[in-house]
C-alpha cells in the first residue's frame, strides 16, 4: 500500500501541534506499517520552512518517506480540478483555495493508493476516486 501524505499531517509533527500532532504521528505510522510513505513536489515544498537547513532529509529518512516527483499527468489532472473548482466559486462558491490542494490531490492519484490529511472535505469534493485516510 503506497499512503501519500499531506503536508498538514507531516507538519503537525514537525511542530508537535497541541491539538494534532499525537494522531497524526499514529496514522503516519499505521499507514507506514502497512507500507510505503510518499510525498511530491507541493509537499516538500509547503514543509520544507518547517525545518533548518539540512533538517529535512534526516527528517524523511527517519519516517522512510519517499519522494515522487510530479508528472505531465498530475499537473492536468490538478488543473482539470482547479478549472471545476474555479466555475463552482463564479456560481456563488466562497473559498480560498490555491493550486498547490489540487497538485497534492492529483499527485496522490496518480502516485499512491490513497492519501492521508486531515482536509478530507476538499479531497473528496474533487477527487472522488481518491481514497482518504484520517488521523
Amino acid at each position: 500500500m503506497r499512503t501519500a501524505v499531506d503536508s498538514s499531517i507531516l507538519l503537525d509533527v514537525v511542530v508537535d501541534d497541541p491539538q494534532y500532532a499525537t494522531g497524526s504521528e499514529a496514522a503516519l505510522r499505521a499507514a507506514l506499517s502497512s507500507g510505503v510513505l510518499v510525498i511530491g513536489d507541493c509537499v516538500l515544498a509547503e514543509i520544507r520552512p518547517a525545518f533548518r537547513a539540512g533538517e529535512i532529509e534526516q527528517f524523511l529518512d527517519d519516517w522512510a518517506i519517499d519522494f515522487i516527483p510530479s508528472s505531465r499527468q498530475c499537473a492536468l489532472l490538478a488543473g482539470e480540478m482547479f478549472e471545476r473548482y474555479l466555475s463552482q466559486r463564479t456560481r456563488g462558491k466562497a473559498a480560498a483555495r490555491v493550486v498547490p490542494d489540487f497538485l497534492i490531490g492529483a499527485h496522490a492519484c496518480e502516485h499512491a493508493d490513497r492519501l492521508l490529511t486531515r482536509d478530507r472535505g476538499f479531497f473528496r469534493d474533487y477527487f472522488k476516486d481518491l481514497v482518504l485516510v484520517e488521523p
